[in-house]
């Protein structure tokens, strides 16, 4: 029974190690499995129109806010709810409320507090210059994902599209004035609850099963509900990541280990950033391997992408994910 569960565990971690190696990992994309291992299945047949449902308009609150707000205003794309107003500087309007018809807000997405979520990107603390040229990229198409299906990425470039220069650099200076602060916990395990995805993050399921983790990190909201639902600012992220990720990650961080370049070297000993390089300690490391392997394939460009370039040239999947864990675990 023994060598029947280690063989299970030999086989799962092989099948997410081939699946990485054939394409971008999925799991670092909020995907199960690869595109290529995506088939259409044939199309149901029409159900019936089902009866539209009452609107929900119950007051919702999070611990710690005196505000409450139904799901409608939670979710509005052009206005959601700011449930802690203290926690940062006033919005300017595109952070605010977008830009009708073409930009949501950011808020929406990236939290007040420029905190956002594994599926897309933690703004504050950015560097100016950086953020305005990231929004350029996007702009340019210079920028892209190496995941065709992660459809919020084809959104930034529409939004960075349809924003103007001073939008932009609003936004910019807004996240640039609040610095990062951990948000992420990072725990080595080699078994990881049971999750289901929804909108590219991976959400905790009931009862309490587990799998093994395999070649992947899974980032996982620390209270579903107050994440998934309430858009709580304040309720952050545990990341599982292999055993022996940090120690490997740690080689590749500090000294290269022969086949990459120190980070320290642009991003600071600490990894906090350096002038115009952003910090990359306790960020989301599922964003930093998405960002490691779009530019190694060539689907991010752009001034900073080209830098990386030579960095990220010879670094298998499993040495990205180990230096995004590595980096993860750093105090920011």
């Amino acid at each position: 029974m023994r060598l029947a569960a280690s063989a299970a565990v030999v086989i799962f971690a092989t099948v997410w190690v081939c699946a990485a190696n054939d394409g971008p990992p999925p799991w670092a994309y909020g995907f199960s499995s690869t595109a290529a291992a995506t088939t259409a299945a044939p199309a149901p047949a029409a159900a019936p129109t089902p009866a539209a449902a009452a609107p929900d308009v119950a007051p919702r609150q999070v611990p710690g806010s005196t505000g409450a707000f139904t799901l409608t205003q939670i979710r509005d794309g052009f206005g959601p709810a700011d449930w802690f107003p203290g926690d940062h500087p006033a919005m300017p309007e595109i952070v605010a409320h977008g830009k009708r018809p073409d930009v949501r807000a950011c808020s929406l997405c990236h939290y007040p507090n420029g905190k956002g979520r594994p599926e897309n990107a933690g703004v504050s603390g950015l560097p100016v210059p950086y953020f305005v040229q990231t929004m350029a990229d996007f702009k340019s198409d210079a920028r892209k994902s190496a995941d065709p299906r992660k459809s919020n990425t084809n959104l930034m470039i529409a939004y960075a599209k349809a924003m103007t220069g001073d939008e932009v650099k609003a936004a910019a200076e807004y996240f640039a004035a609040m610095p990062w602060t951990p948000w992420i916990k990072v725990v080595e395990a080699a078994t990881v609850p049971k999750t289901r995805i929804a909108g590219g993050m991976f959400l905790r399921l009931d009862g309490g099963d587990t799998e093994p983790i395999g070649d992947r990190i899974i980032e996982i909201p620390d209270d579903t509900e107050r994440t998934e639902v309430l858009r709580d600012p304040r309720s952050g992220f545990t990341a599982y990541v292999p055993p022996g990720s940090l120690k490997r990650g740690e080689a590749l961080v500090t000294t290269g280990g022969g086949k990459t370049t120190r980070c320290a070297v642009c991003h600071g000993t600490d990894l906090k950033g350096l002038g115009p390089v952003p910090g990359i300690a306790g960020r989301s490391p599922s964003y930093t391997v998405r960002q490691l392997f779009d530019t190694q394939r060539g689907t991010r460009k752009g001034t900073w992408a080209d830098l990386m370039k030579p960095v990220v040239a010879n670094l298998t999947d499993e040495d990205m994910l180990a230096i995004a864990a590595y980096a993860a675990s750093r105090v920011p």
